[in-house]
């Protein structure tokens, strides 16, 4: 087995494994893991606007890849996490991004509802698998 590589996005990443001790990404092989990414900035703000704070989150789930020399393009499986369910909007939203992210096909998906995430303001968490070859 290849032994794994761990990545940090620079900007918040940074401040992630500074203060809570864990890595944005890993890589074995040709599989990349990535963490939750939220929809949020390099200083931890999120948008008052769910679409914009999934737009972000989907910005940040592709700067955490390219750490890890991946991109949506190699993205096969995503879960997406959710506070306060799942309103039309967010899941228009979501595909509307899928299809603009990885237009040739489409990922396996998992969509969850939670009670809370990380940050107190936080609605949405995408965390997805990506294999390179």
């Amino acid at each position: 087995m290849k032994k794994p590589e761990f990545f940090v996005t620079p900007g918040y990443g940074e401040y992630m494994l500074n203060k809570l001790h864990y890595s944005q990404a890993v890589k074995i092989g040709d599989r990349v893991e990535i963490s939750g990414q939220g929809g949020w900035d390099d200083n931890l703000q999120i948008p008052e606007a769910i679409a914009d704070e999934i737009a972000q989150a989907f910005q940040n789930v592709e700067r955490t890849l390219a750490t890890a020399g991946a991109s949506w393009e190699h993205v096969v499986h995503v879960n997406s996490y959710h506070v306060g369910g799942f309103p039309p909007e967010v899941n228009e939203v979501m595909v509307k991004l899928f299809r603009h992210y990885i237009p040739d096909r489409a990922p396996i998906w998992t969509e969850l509802g939670v009670a809370a995430l990380a940050l107190p303001t936080m609605r949405i968490e995408i965390r997805v698998t990506a294999i390179v070859p």
